[in-house]
């Protein structure tokens, strides 16, 4: 069967983050909605690309008819310079590769110099929110050709009464942008507070980053309340959310913020950092965001949230509205064909 649509994208496509998560949820919406869509998991290495990804990318070039629309996620486009893209290429930018967190100035700057490059030979881009957007501009990307199309969310039935000790949950793979180590030092300072924490995410993806956060916890002596859980399937994630009283991120970037617009979504209220996207997503009545780099503020808002302050919040989460996946789907079809 021809297909309407090619998806490009590193490794397996059921890889529990973010970005995956978005063009997985796009990718079931499509397909329930009728549309042809094919996926191709690119083999090899991103975004500093081996041969293998160089080949993944040109044969994938290859598949592709003239009439389809062919999608690069962001992560894999190193791989596809020097081909000859159609005017049906799309790229899909979650946030710009050169302001991952830990990469020295000069390569950072590199990286954005040749993303800058890479996507003036794109004909259109998604970007998965304005602040990414404004992000791609300021790099002197053409903003004409650049839509939004933010995640969707899933419906949520979470109760708004939850029992017990207070759980604070933290959704993020263990990478240095996420800092968990940040968050711990943060709840070290409320540690006079009966609480508990479950950080939801992968420990395997950055080796260095899973044994600091192990070390942090044990220098902290948190490891009694602190459960580092791994990765977890949607519906486990579910649960967490809804057994949950309180969501916390230290990001020190988003380019949208899934997991705290998905943590509103279960009317949890919200601790993080007024870093990228986040202050977009999280409205002031339903969380607080400290100012990056103030573990000292960060504590005081899990301090105010872990009290008797949290069920209004709480109450102001329930009030909120974010679109869920089969509309923001048929926006991001509309804005690729």
């Amino acid at each position: 069967m021809s297909v309407s649509l090619r998806l490009a994208i590193p490794g397996p496509l059921d890889q529990a983050t973010g970005g995956y998560r978005y063009a997985a949820a796009m990718v079931a919406a499509w397909r329930k909605q009728g549309h042809r869509v094919a996926v191709e998991e690119l083999a090899g290495t991103y975004p500093v690309c081996d041969d293998a990804a160089r080949k993944a990318a040109k044969a994938c070039i290859a598949r592709a008819r003239g009439d389809e629309t062919l999608l690069i996620d962001g992560l894999a486009l190193p791989a596809f310079d020097g081909l000859a893209l159609s005017k049906r290429t799309v790229a899909l930018i979650h946030h710009p590769l050169g302001l991952e967190t830990g990469l020295e100035p000069t390569v950072a700057r590199a990286w954005l110099a040749a993303e800058t490059t890479r996507l003036a030979k794109i004909a259109a881009i998604v970007a998965t929110s304005a602040a990414t957007r404004r992000d791609l501009v300021a790099m002197g990307v053409d903003g004409a050709k650049i839509a939004v199309v933010e995640p969707g969310t899933a419906a949520a039935r979470t109760k708004l009464a939850r029992r017990g000790k207070p759980t604070v949950l933290c959704v993020a793979t263990l990478t240095p942008r996420k800092d968990h180590v940040a968050l711990l030092r943060a709840l070290a300072h409320v540690r006079d507070i009966a609480w508990r924490a479950d950080f939801v995410g992968a420990t395997d993806r950055d080796p260095a980053c899973a044994a600091r956060v192990r070390s942090e916890i044990a220098r902290l002596r948190l490891g009694h309340r602190v459960r580092l859980a791994g990765t977890r399937s949607a519906n486990a994630l579910g649960r967490h959310y809804a057994s949950a009283h309180l969501f916390a991120l230290a990001s020190r970037h988003e380019g949208y913020g899934m997991a705290f617009a998905e943590a509103l979504a279960h009317r949890l209220p919200v601790v993080g950092l007024a870093a990228g996207a986040v202050p977009s997503v999280v409205p002031a009545r339903a969380g607080i965001l400290a100012p990056p780099g103030q573990v000292a503020l960060l504590g005081r808002a899990l301090r105010r949230l872990l009290g008797p302050q949290r069920r209004r919040y709480a109450r102001n989460a329930t009030a909120l509205h974010f679109p869920e996946w089969p509309q923001q789907a048929a926006r991001l079809w509309a804005c690729l064909r």
